[in-house]
Formats: structure tokens, C-alpha cells, sequence
């Protein structure tokens, strides 16, 4: 897996969970370390808002639709759970490079 490319993975929180597009940071062979991507943004509250990077060329990402990569946290999964085994997308470099700057920014 090469960095900044998006996946769909199966997240989990306790007992529940739900297969959703990531953005995969790095990985090492058994498990990789992603930033969860959504669609939610209008509910969210202003803290949370903050940690949502926009993407703007989100079809050539793969998304269906207008999504936010999630910096507040890096998740660390299996890479058993990352399915399909090909990326879905990737971001372009424009994505890229303002998504670097607004980690920067925080």
C-alpha cells in the first residue's frame, strides 16, 4: 500500500462497526496506520469540524460523494481488514499537498 491512497476497511468501535474509505499514512507489512474519510460534515460541531480536511478532487479519490479526511486520529488496523486489496483512488497532489498543510496548521 503507498501512502495516500484510499482504501474501503472495516473500522470498529467496541462491538460495532462499519466498512468505510480510509486514507492510508503508512504500513509495515501486518497492520497500516490510516485517517477514517466521511461524508458527515453539516451535523458535526465546530471542534470536530476543525479536524476535517476537505477534499476537493474527490471522484479522482474514488468517493461517491463530497467527503472530509479525519486528522483527529490515526487509526492502526490489520491490513486483513482492508478490503478490496486494490486502492479505490488516491488523492491528487493538490489534495495532498493542502492536506499537509492544514496537518501543519493544527
Amino acid at each position: 500500500m503507498i501512502p495516500y491512497e484510499i482504501y474501503v476497511a472495516y473500522i470498529s468501535w467496541g462491538v460495532d462497526g462499519k466498512r468505510r474509505p480510509v486514507l492510508v499514512l503508512e504500513e509495515d507489512g501486518k497492520y497500516v496506520r490510516v485517517f477514517r474519510i466521511t461524508s458527515q460534515y453539516a451535523v458535526k460541531s465546530d471542534d470536530i469540524k476543525e479536524k476535517y480536511f476537505f477534499i476537493t478532487n474527490w471522484q479522482h479519490a474514488g468517493l461517491s460523494k463530497q467527503s472530509y479526511i479525519d486528522i483527529g486520529e490515526k487509526v492502526k488496523i490489520p491490513i486483513a481488514l482492508i478490503s478490496p486489496k486494490s486502492p479505490i483512488g488516491k488523492l491528487t497532489e493538490c489534495d495532498k499537498q493542502q492536506l499537509l498543510a492544514f496537518i501543519s496548521a493544527q
